[in-house]
């Protein structure tokens, strides 16, 4: 079926794609998942039908605890429950995670994936929140971009029926829970057509119910605990090829190509990067740009975390790479590397890939803004004879010396591009009618747009800045916008504090400033 196109942020393509499949929604807010709930509260309200034809029961509990306990429960009962939450929230929810996976429910749990609290609180994004989960026997399943959001949503829980596994969708806070693009969205017969519907009643066979009496939720000693958890291996051991089989049926839907690793740049790239998430999306124009000029590079971007499948990350790896770096956004402090590079290690280790140098990098935390700049000085390094084993790219790390130096970058952004920065005032309406502007030139018209939002956590009185792009080619660049066809000042005491603002205006571009001020 053709499908629509609207102009919308990552969680609400996330809870778009949820509310299809979600018969009972357990809910509390946190920030940056907060919209997520909210979607799916407005439209069952308003008497939106999922894929059942039924609107969804949504629960607000009183605290992320409580909202993992009532999708437990809902499960337990035979109803298709999801959850939409981050950091300290779901941390709170890890108890629960360890008994519904456990028990082989098919839940969804939406992560717009948000920095957990260590030496400040920050509510900003990275993965260190979804990487403490890993323990849990959910699955997990990451995505790039907003429309990816949109695509393999449906693949997280379409999987998840059928393989009887929980999954962590999961996505970048901020940097793609509130980035607007224009994306084409699912019709909820497409979706129902892909249902394994039988999968969906022996679920619902299974519930707790006094028609059916069974045994849940029981106490084992240690005679035969350690056996009845290795009973589960079957199902985790099955499952990428469930999700690679829900994932074949998107492509064939929508022409796309999802593969539980998905390689991109030169066949014969030496070099080659791995990592998950909306960085992905940075270093592919940074590899189209290295690639064109004569380099042979490449990217690797993990789309199933958990069950890790080594089989198909070797297969995603060119021959004639030498060198490949591993980037994670999240630190464990006293470990020998990040968990990703651990993983990707361990595959190549076990397939006996002893010629192919891998260095592990961080990177983003706390929402670290992740620039063209960052990615050519990871490629820089993989061509030293000795690169750093670890490494950190976009600060400088001058107590233990372990970030990349970073130069100016060319312009890697997609030719034609428009780029407006708007500074404002929170609270002053500068955000809000940016993102109407940006939604007006999406859904009226045919480019393609851009908007990102950045703001501290200050919110109404902090200092805003709406970095808005669009034009008639697809756009990436999930970063900052520093080179500016058109920059708009809305607060004149921004110029006497010494913002850098025009600093950021492209040769030949405009900055605009509000003011009563004569030109003198």
């Amino acid at each position: 079926m053709a499908r629509k196109f609207k102009t919308m942020d990552g969680n609400t393509a996330a809870a778009h794609v949820s509310y299809a499949f979600t018969e009972v929604a357990g809910i509390y807010p946190i920030t940056p998942s907060s919209p997520m709930a909210d979607n799916v509260d407005q439209w069952s309200a308003a008497g939106r039908k999922n894929i059942f034809g039924d609107t969804v029961k949504v629960v607000e509990m009183q605290s992320e605890a409580g909202a993992a306990g009532t999708v437990h429960g809902s499960l337990a009962a035979g109803a298709l429950t999801t959850t939409y939450t981050a950091s300290q929230g779901l941390l709170l929810m890890i108890p629960n995670m360890y008994k519904i996976a456990g028990e082989l429910l098919p839940s969804v749990f939406h992560v717009s994936a948000r920095t957990v609290a260590t030496q400040a609180l920050n509510i900003f994004g990275d993965h260190s929140d979804v990487y403490a989960c890993r323990q849990t026997g959910f699955a997990m399943l990451a995505e790039s971009n907003v429309q990816e959001v949109m695509d393999l949503g449906a693949v997280a829980h379409l999987a998840a029926i059928e393989g009887r596994v929980p999954f962590i969708n999961f996505f970048d806070g901020f940097r793609t829970s509130h980035e607007i693009q224009k994306i084409a969205i699912w019709d909820y017969e497409d979706l129902k057509e892909m249902t394994n519907m039988e999968a969906v009643a022996e679920f619902r066979k299974h519930s707790l119910n006094p028609e059916r009496p069974a045994m849940r939720g029981s106490h084992e000693n240690d005679d035969i605990f350690f056996q009845h958890r290795e009973a589960c291996n079957k199902y985790y051991t099955a499952l990428p090829a469930v999700v690679e089989k829900y994932m074949q049926m998107v492509n064939a839907k929508l022409g796309t190509d999802y593969q539980l690793f998905n390689y991109y740049g030169a066949p014969d790239a030496d070099r080659v990067i791995v990592a998950m998430g909306s960085f992905c999306d940075v270093a592919e124009e940074v590899i189209d740009y290295l690639n064109a000029h004569g380099e042979k590079v490449g990217l690797i971007k993990v789309r199933l975390f958990r069950p890790w499948s080594s089989k198909h990350l070797l297969a995603a790896i060119p021959a004639t790479t030498k060198k490949i770096a591993v980037l994670d956004r999240t630190k464990e402090p006293g470990s020998q590397g990040e968990p990703l590079y651990q993983d990707v290690v361990m595959a190549l280790a076990k397939a006996g890939k002893n010629d192919i140098t891998v260095i592990g990098g961080r990177y983003g935390l706390g929402s670290k803004d992740t620039h063209p700049a960052s990615v050519f000085a990871v490629f820089a390094e993989l061509a030293k004879d000795e690169p750093k084993h670890e490494f950190t790219i976009g600060i400088v790390d001058d107590v233990t010396n372990l970030s990349l130096p970073e130069t100016v970058s060319p312009n890697t952004a997609a030719e034609g591009t428009i780029e407006c920065k708007f500074w404002g005032l929170g609270g002053d309406g500068t955000v809000g009618a940016n993102k109407n502007s940006i939604k007006i030139i999406g859904d009226h018209t045919d480019k393609y747009v851009q908007a990102y939002f950045q703001y501290d956590s200050k919110k109404t009185g902090g200092i805003t800045i709406s970095h808005l792009r669009f034009g008639d080619k697809p756009i990436k660049s999930p970063y900052y916008i520093n080179k500016a066809d058109f920059v708009a000042c809305h607060n004149p005491s921004y110029v006497e504090k010494g913002f850098k603002m025009v600093q950021d205006v492209k040769p030949g571009g405009v900055f605009l400033i509000n003011c009563q001020w004569n030109e003198e």
